[in-house]
């Protein structure tokens, strides 16, 4: 299973949401990770950014995973 899988597993579980990829990919490009870029994005500007509100709890994700 792929990590982004995973990830909205995880936060379906413990926070009552499953987590967007392109949530994901903001979070992971927040954290300094390294980021592929999606086969349909069309500008480097995010259409859908992760909101405010779901940073933290998937950061915590991440911390689980030792993504972090």
């Amino acid at each position: 299973m792929n990590i982004y899988e995973e990830i909205q597993k995880y936060t379906k579980e413990n926070y009552g949401y499953e987590a967007k990829t392109c949530w994901i990919a903001h979070v992971k490009e927040m954290c300094g990770l390294p980021v592929k870029r999606a086969h349909n994005r069309i500008s480097d500007v995010r259409s859908n950014p992760c909101p405010d509100n779901k940073i933290e709890s998937i950061k915590e994700a991440f911390k689980y995973f030792r993504m972090i």
